[in-house]
């Protein structure tokens, strides 16, 4: 097994390190300056909507609401807890400067494929499809760019979400509770069938229910930990800027290596490039494109500068990452945000985070159910939806109690093999993208 995860590792790092720090960047910048950096110039109307708009405008499965929070539940997952913190651990303080660094051009991304995910998305009624698989055969005209891209990530969602989102809760609930990982597993694949097998709906429903809870909760109990070390505050953020751009730095970590892993778990924790943003968005009952862009914007704002960095200044702070010890030895993974919750807030920290961690896991699961099934359903038809769904939760119980350096070196790999057949539909359509950045809100639609 350590074999394989090696071997997994290898290919993961040569993705990233030399072919998706120059083309998720050079994607992200080059959207910046053709938007007309809409991620700054629209973040006024992205967030008066996100307090305020609501509305319904067109035809879909769920309101513009539901949507935005479905969105956000599939991708504010144990990634922004777990990832963050073993990104931390693997590549040091600087990691989180290019997580924020990534974030900023990264909306960019979002913000196009929500607008592409809604304009060439198939709505009947409550019947949608939606995807980039749609923009890439219908848009860029490329059956065969949509068909790999739907191949792609229908094995990535089938055989990476089950696993890493529930093996990150069963590791904090063994660790805080004593609940060993397969009760774990069991009960949490019990509980996303429950919701998926409703379709889409009934996830929708549960999204705008549960994610405003799994945010909220995180939110008031990381800002009181970094409160509790705000002397510190200086200090940390002083160190993340230096081993952000130091090559040979006192704690043996290198810009390069930070990089690797700040755009790794980056894109893991905000999913920008995956084209998942063009499922759930299009599923939203509008018919103006910029609509749901700016509530990407949004979603992007709240995972890369809000939990993220919640997460990654909870354990800088306190201290439970010992980068002088050997790599093998160093707290990580939800363990190590458990600990720095209870640093601050003794015993009740931990319950925060093990409850936080299956609230930030769950919602994910079932979000990425129904982008699995989408993909799927684009590649095998509607007759392999049911029995997707009950795969994908029996394949929960194994997550729980998968090794993690596999479980998040697997993730790694097949995220980065879905980005290339999305991009370049993004790139190659960024023209509709640019008419919808200029959009208003009076206006009707692109």
């Amino acid at each position: 097994m350590s074999e394989l995860a090696s071997l997994v590792h290898s290919i993961a790092d040569l993705l990233f390190e030399s072919v998706l720090v120059v083309v998720l960047f050079g994607t992200g910048l080059f959207l910046t300056i053709r938007l007309r950096a809409v991620q700054v110039r629209r973040f006024g109307e992205a967030l008066r909507a996100f307090f305020g708009g609501r509305a319904r405008t067109g035809s879909g499965a769920l309101t513009p609401f539901q949507a935005f929070m479905t969105a956000l539940a599939a991708t504010i997952g144990t990634g922004n807890i777990a990832g963050i913190t073993v990104g931390i651990a693997s590549g040091g303080p600087g990691v989180l400067f290019w997580i924020w660094c990534y974030g900023f051009f990264a909306t960019s991304i979002k913000f196009s494929e929500a607008v592409l995910g809604l304009t060439f998305r198939r709505a009947h009624g409550d019947d949608v499809q939606s995807g980039p698989m749609y923009y890439l055969r219908d848009g860029l005209r490329s059956p065969f760019l949509a068909m790999t891209y739907a191949v792609v990530a229908g094995v990535a969602a089938l055989t990476t979400t089950p696993f890493t989102q529930t093996n990150s809760i069963a590791l904090v609930w063994k660790t805080q509770v004593g609940v060993p990982t397969w009760v774990s597993g069991a009960v949490v694949a019990v509980l996303t069938w429950l919701v998926i097998i409703g379709g889409i709906k009934s996830i929708g429903r549960a999204a705008s229910k549960l994610t405003p809870l799994k945010v909220g909760l995180y939110l008031a109990g990381g800002l009181f930990v970094i409160a509790s070390f705000a002397g510190r505050i200086p200090d940390v953020l002083a160190t993340v800027f230096r081993e952000a751009f130091t090559t040979h730095s006192a704690l043996g970590f290198g810009a390069f290596v930070a990089m690797r892993y700040g755009l790794a778990r980056g894109l893991y924790a905000n999913e920008a490039g995956y084209g998942t943003a063009a499922v759930a968005y299009g599923t939203a009952q509008s018919d103006r494109p910029s609509q749901q862009g700016l509530n990407a914007v949004m979603e992007v704002f709240i995972v890369s500068f809000v939990t993220s960095t919640i997460t990654a200044m909870t354990v800088l702070l306190s201290g439970v990452i010992d980068f002088a010890a050997p790599a093998a030895e160093r707290a990580t993974s939800t363990a190590a945000v458990a600990l720095a919750f209870n640093s601050a807030i003794p015993v009740v920290g931990g319950y925060i985070v093990a409850f936080c961690v299956f609230l930030f896991g769950y919602t994910t699961l079932i979000g990425w159910a129904y982008y699995g099934e989408q993909f799927l359903e684009y590649w095998l038809g509607r007759r392999v939806v049911l029995p997707y769904r009950w795969a994908y939760c029996l394949l929960i119980p194994l997550g729980a109690i998968s090794k993690v350096d596999l479980v998040w070196a697997w993730g790694d790999l097949m995220n980065a093999l879905q980005i290339f057949p999305n991009l370049i539909g993004v790139l190659g359509l960024s023209g509709i993208v640019a008419a919808a950045a200029t959009d208003s809100h009076r206006r009707s639609r692109v």
